[in-house]
């Protein structure tokens, strides 16, 4: 509970924020965030009934605004490569008030970088959304539609990867279904039993297949089958 005030009363030293809920288990945090829809969440890395993460990995299909996670912990082995994957940032409690202050000026100058407008006693994030994906190892990977070309499903290794701007493609999780895929963002469009592409870059379909804009210009696998051009001619005038 001191810790829980402690930042309470930090966030509300800062007006360009507004503290929309507290919450002091994971029921109560799922309710608090599809109803207050949060830009920006402070969450304890071990909740009294579910950890952080796993709160995360529960709500990912319902997470389709923009968010960052800072996990909040007393217990620094939890400063791990998957978190800082996933977070936004990590604040070790007891924390400084400078920590504090740093992370929301760093989210603000984020903020600012997005082209976002920063009301008086608020910051607006609704769009660009970021939202969470998982690896075979269960590491976390926060991801923007904007990085993302494609996303291919590898039959040799029954899983979804994707493929990302100037970086090694990223292999999802097993059991990740295209369906679930396509629920991250409006722009994925599946156009293939294997294959979904992002809109946003979609140039022309020639010949079958799917031309996309640079930097995924020299892609040239992307067939669009049958079951699925009608549905994409007739959602997209093409």
């Amino acid at each position: 509970m001191l810790a829980l005030e402690n930042l309470s009363s930090g966030l509300a030293k800062d007006a360009r924020f507004v503290l929309k809920g507290v919450a002091r288990n994971g029921k109560q945090g799922r309710k608090l965030l599809a109803k207050t829809r949060p830009d920006l969440l402070f969450l304890d890395v071990e909740l009294p009934d579910v950890t952080g993460m796993e709160l995360l990995q529960d709500m990912r299909d319902q997470m389709t605004w923009n968010m960052r996670v800072v996990f909040y912990s007393a217990y620094d082995k939890y400063m791990i490569h998957a978190i800082r994957e996933a977070a936004f940032d990590y604040l070790l409690k007891p924390f400084e008030e400078k920590e504090l202050r740093d992370i929301l000026a760093r989210f603000v100058e984020q903020a600012k970088n997005d082209g976002k407008e920063l009301l008086p006693s608020a910051v607006s994030m609704n769009s660009g959304q970021t939202f969470i994906v998982f690896t075979p190892t269960n590491d976390m990977r926060a991801l923007r539609p904007a990085e993302i070309g494609f996303f291919r499903y590898c039959s040799e290794r029954k899983q979804w990867e994707v493929v990302l701007n100037n970086q090694p493609p990223l292999a999802l999780r097993r059991g990740t279904t295209a369906e679930q895929i396509t629920q991250y963002s409006p722009g994925f469009v599946q156009i293939h039993q294997s294959y979904i592409v992002n809109i946003d870059y979609l140039m022309i379909i020639k010949d079958g297949k799917c031309v996309l804009y640079p930097p995924f210009d020299k892609v040239t696998e992307l067939l669009v089958s049958r079951k699925y051009k009608k549905k994409l001619q007739d959602r997209f005038c093409l």
